[in-house]
């Protein structure tokens, strides 16, 4: 069984939609929004599985409602022509039902859902949005067990390289993002994260104490952990001096 919201500004959209899920008894229909600002409130909520989500909404657009989710459910998106939305699509691998749709379209792309049930589709795009719509992103998309969640830089004491991925660690967790640590450097903000190792970034607002030794440093993070300053990264220390 997999709870379903739809999501789309027209009455006309979102009734289709109720229309072709008659034929899937393991999709059920939890409720529907016509706007951006409900769809945020009712998917924070609820919680549900799958999303039939439009793109062209007045106010708050479907990419807007991606980067305001708790957690991020499987996502189909639907959306009349629209040069921006399908570049994004197409970049992101993501599928779509371009308007107007059949009802063989419709069921083409929930057996795509289905076709690989651990991976979210949906999951570069958003990944993507968050990043990429503020200068110095303050959320960031991570995995935690088998489900997609955005948590609040804030909150991340310290960032390890993990192969081409990073741990984010914080005060209760350690979550996985699909983000290298390099180009996590690149799109936090400089003012609070520094690098201090080739494996090691941190929260300057987590620093508990700073040990020097004859030739290193060592930085005391408030959850406990110790992190190496690497001879390469000594200059970023001092950041912790002033």
């Amino acid at each position: 069984m997999k709870k379903v919201i739809i999501v789309d500004d027209e009455a006309a959209g979102r009734k289709l939609i109720k229309e072709y899920l008659k034929d899937y008894r393991d999709l059920i229909l939890l409720g529907e929004a016509n706007n951006g600002v409900d769809a945020v409130k009712m998917i924070n909520e609820f919680k549900p599985d799958l999303v039939f989500l439009d793109i062209q909404m007045p106010g708050m657009t479907g990419f807007d409602v991606l980067t305001h989710l708790d957690e991020l459910p499987q996502i189909i998106f639907s959306t009349a022509y629209d040069q921006y939305a399908l570049k994004a699509f197409e970049v992101h691998a993501v599928d779509y039902l371009l308007k107007p749709y059949t009802k063989d379209r419709f069921k083409l792309a929930v057996e795509r859902l289905n076709e690989n049930k651990v991976e979210n589709k949906a999951r570069p795009l958003a990944e993507s949005l968050l990043m990429e719509t503020a200068k110095s992103p303050n959320k960031i998309l991570v995995q935690s067990q088998n489900k997609l969640v955005t948590i609040a830089l804030e909150n991340v004491i310290r960032i390890e390289a993990y192969g081409d991925y990073s741990k984010l660690v914080t005060d209760d967790k350690t979550y996985v993002s699909n983000y290298g640590i390099s180009t996590l450097e690149e799109k936090l903000n400089s003012a609070i994260f520094i690098r201090v190792h080739r494996s090691s970034i941190i929260n300057l607002n987590a620093v508990k104490e700073l040990h020097k030794y004859s030739k290193s440093y060592d930085v005391m993070m408030k959850n406990g952990d110790v992190v190496r300053v690497s001879r390469g990264y000594m200059d970023n220390i001092k950041k912790l001096m002033f």
